[in-house]
């Protein structure tokens, strides 16, 4: 059985030393009674996770607040999740993952009294505090009303001398942005004379779904000129990195929100062992997933598959996403807080928009492709509405037509035949000419990649299997023109030829496929693939190809067809140093 790697962040406590007004977890910030220390539940998870071959390959602490845990829980729950990391190493980064170091999400008001152990255990901090400052003291107070500023101030000068990470997120409402120029001022002082680095600094977008009612949400066109205000100020600075960076990351492709169901990646344990979403749906019975004392894992997650998908169809699809060409990597948003604003799209659609243009994310080409695939997975009630046909309208036969009356490129076009599997996350592979969805992935140097090809393949139009073999071939997302045609295509970087006895030697998990790794395939060839674009992965075997050059070479119309390379495939971007 194939390994499930998922992101889980846990909840050593619910209590909180400040009551924020716009806190979301309102009356819930106090400790919950249970029997279970902290260290505890996290444990008895992490085995039951295990024995079902689900790794959690990060974990970080929330709240509550973590830091009001005794100085000996604390240092317990550390040890533990550093111990973890430590004996898991190998398991995380052979299946393409960054192995961390244990990671805080806190408000820094009482994080002194834990400076030995975040020290000790190499613990990165991400604090939180509002901008500008005057505004912290009016938000952001001790239950009894008690400004906090000055504190953390104090507190994060603490820092100074221990050199693990150390960051801050502020979140905007309309409230803070009527202060930009303050904002912006307060960042530099943060910048020039605090320890903290504000290159990697967060900026979240509020929505409100407490009962105060205190603070109220940007409009669309205030978030994108927040964004470009962001961009006039700090663009070509000593900032510019994190302006173009983790800034606004949490509106781009790298969170999860790049998810078709995040039910399948992302949970949220907390100490009593019930588990939900994420911080948003914590406390939500629409994302609760079950209690990992009670319920199996299978049940979990299953439950949290299910809900996801519930969520996201409670409002239906939104027709402007239809010919939105970054639907590919919005996924039209998050659920959760799509049920908050009664809405079928992103609350955050227009910045995401500037956004993915500042940054040159590429329009998608195959539109239409990636609306049906979406559609299938989460809204396949409509996808048959929204199918790409391809529909000639000269007379001549379709590719559909040819391959229907020429049972030989059955295979060639099966999407049965190939399935890609990296670090746990299966693809389906389809010809790039006939498929009617278009998957582009993000690799990385610490991926795991896997082909798995069908266990008859290797036999079908070959008389002799033994002589037959896997056939893979890589190009480059930039062009090249190619031969007297001068016609202009993707570059060919290298074919790779793996015979059947090499992959029937090769031991697969999959039954009914042969197995092959090509982690180190990719890894040797990647310097030549472009940074810019999408690059491509072919996959056929050898008679196969043969044939659909023979079939060229006789039949006109398939040649017409087939001009580009038909074979199963997959697009991706390659990124070095990548998590």
């Amino acid at each position: 059985m194939n390994n499930r790697f998922i992101h889980l962040l846990y909840v050593p406590t619910m209590a909180c030393n400040m009551g924020c007004k716009y806190c979301y977890l309102e009356d819930n910030t106090v400790d919950e009674k249970t029997s279970y220390k902290p260290v505890e539940t996290l444990d008895y998870a992490i085995k039951k996770f295990k024995e079902s071959n689900v790794i959690p390959f990060n974990i970080s602490l929330h709240g509550g607040e973590v830091t009001t845990l005794s100085k000996e829980d604390f240092h317990d729950l550390i040890k533990y999740i550093s111990d973890y990391y430590n004996d898991n190493a190998k398991l995380i980064s052979d299946n393409g993952f960054k192995v961390g170091a244990p990671h805080i999400k806190t408000n820094l008001y009482n994080i002194d009294k834990h400076l030995e152990t975040i020290k000790e255990f190499n613990v990165s901090i991400s604090g939180s505090l509002d901008l500008p400052f005057h505004l912290h003291d009016k938000f952001r107070v001790t239950k009894s009303g008690q400004k906090t500023m000055d504190t953390i101030l104090k507190n994060i000068e603490l820092l100074k001398d221990i050199p693990n990470k150390k960051k801050v997120s502020a979140t905007i409402f309309k409230e803070h942005y009527e202060y930009i120029d303050d904002i912006i001022k307060d960042i530099k002082y943060l910048d020039e004379n605090t320890c903290l680095d504000m290159n990697d600094f967060n900026f979240m977008i509020g929505f409100a779904y407490n009962s105060n009612n205190l603070l109220h949400p940007l409009s669309e066109d205030e978030q994108v000129e927040f964004f470009n205000r962001m961009h006039k100020e700090f663009a070509n600075t000593k900032l510019d990195t994190g302006l173009n960076g983790a800034w606004f990351n949490e509106f781009g492709p790298e969170y999860c929100t790049n998810c078709d169901n995040c039910g399948e990646k992302f949970f949220l344990l907390e100490r009593s062992g019930d588990i939900y979403s994420c911080v948003r749906g914590q406390k939500q019975e629409d994302f609760y997933y079950g209690n990992i004392y009670k319920d199996s894992v299978e049940d979990i997650l299953n439950n949290a598959y299910i809900k996801i998908f519930n969520n996201h169809q409670r409002l239906g699809f939104n027709e402007e996403c239809v010919k939105c060409p970054y639907l590919y990597i919005c996924k039209t948003g998050c659920p959760f807080v799509k049920i908050i604003y009664n809405s079928n799209k992103s609350y955050t659609c227009k910045l995401q928009q500037e956004l993915y243009k500042k940054r040159n994310y590429e329009p998608d080409q195959y539109q239409e492709e990636s609306l049906y695939r979406y559609l299938s997975i989460m809204h396949p009630e409509l996808r048959e509405k929204y199918y790409p046909h391809k529909v000639n309208n000269d007379g001549t036969p379709s590719l559909e037509e040819i391959i229907k009356s020429d049972e030989h490129l059955k295979y060639i076009y099966d999407s049965e035949c190939f399935i890609l599997d990296v670090d746990g996350i299966e693809y389906k592979l389809e010809s790039q000419i006939l498929k009617s969805k278009r998957d582009i992935i993000y690799l990385t140097d610490k991926s795991k990649i896997k082909i798995y090809i069908k266990d008859n393949l290797l036999d079908e139009e070959c008389p002799y299997p033994q002589n037959n073999s896997l056939y893979i071939m890589l190009l480059s997302g930039d062009l090249i023109t190619y031969g007297d045609e001068g016609r202009t295509k993707q570059r060919h970087i290298m074919s790779q030829q793996i015979y059947k006895d090499v992959l029937v030697s090769n031991k697969s998990n999959k039954e009914g496929y042969l197995c092959y790794d090509i982690t180190n395939l990719l890894k040797e060839y990647s310097i030549y693939l472009d940074k810019d674009n999408p690059n491509n992965l072919f996959f056929t075997t050898n008679a196969l190809r043969d044939y659909h050059y023979l079939k060229q070479k006789n039949n006109a119309y398939y040649h017409i067809a087939a001009i580009n390379l038909p074979f199963q495939n997959i697009e991706f971007y390659y990124i070095k140093g990548g998590d």
